[in-house]
């Protein structure tokens, strides 16, 4: 292993725990895997199959915290989840990602300020509040959060996090939630991509065996922080991510 595939691997794992904690791990084996060599669509098709195995064994590992959001089952959140990620995949490999790209830091951003009035401001999730997205609401954000996620992905557990704690989920069942919903989306991504020749298979495995051992310390870790910490580090992740995004927009 030489120091490349060493920086990979490190890089990989904090990604796997940080994805079960709040998502945006795509932020990290992105920018790594472009240091790696790759350009960036190649990049960015070979981070999200690396790292589907890793959200398919957190999603498990904290499958008993999930739940449906606003009325809706997990098995209405589930269908959603896998249309849009395919949708969002096959209009990756036909359109340039320079525009949408250039949106990702204002999503985040947004994603990042919901969550945080949500948590601390408008502090409504409590047992007996009302939900303040309904149905039809959540059905229409999760498609189009499901639809970046196959197209890009970076940022979808803080966007998903944002929809569902407003939807009143309390923020550690939210956690497990998403994180079983961007392995459904990612899934119907990463078929798509593997119909793709630019995937950079060598790198993939590191990515990938890293990114799960760190998925299962970010599910140890989302059972037992306290939820004001656990909300004060996902606002506190969501910042950092908007200011590298700003920071490296083209």
């Amino acid at each position: 292993m030489n120091w490349r595939d060493l920086v990979l691997v490190v890089v990989s794992f904090a990604a796997g725990a940080q994805n079960a904690l709040a998502g945006g791990g795509s932020f990290l084996t992105f920018p790594a895997l472009l240091f790696a060599g790759l350009d960036p669509r190649a990049a960015n098709i070979t981070s999200t199959i690396a790292l589907f195995p890793g959200q398919v064994t957190t999603g498990l590992a904290g499958r008993n915290l999930v739940m449906g959001a606003a009325g809706l089952g997990f098995g209405g959140l589930f269908g959603i989840s896998l249309v849009g990620g395919a949708l969002g995949a096959v209009l990756l490999l036909v359109t340039p990602p320079g525009v949408f790209a250039r949106m990702v830091p204002f999503l985040v951003l947004f994603a990042t300020i919901v969550f945080a009035w949500g948590s601390f401001v408008r502090r409504s999730t409590r047992e007996g509040a009302t939900a303040r997205l309904g149905r039809r609401s959540a059905i229409i954000v999760q498609f189009m959060i499901s639809i970046y996620g196959g197209y890009f992905g970076g940022g979808i557990g803080i966007l998903m996090l944002a929809a569902l704690t407003a939807a009143g989920v309390a923020v550690r069942h939210a956690g497990a939630t998403k994180n079983v919903l961007a392995g459904v989306m990612n899934a119907s991504a990463v078929a798509v991509f593997l119909t793709e020749a630019r995937v950079a298979w060598d790198l993939v495995a590191y990515v990938a065996v890293a990114a799960i051992a760190g998925g299962l310390l970010g599910v140890f870790m989302l059972r037992r922080i306290n939820e004001t910490v656990l909300r004060a580090g996902v606002v506190a992740i969501g910042l950092a991510l908007t200011i590298g995004l700003f920071i490296t927009m083209p």
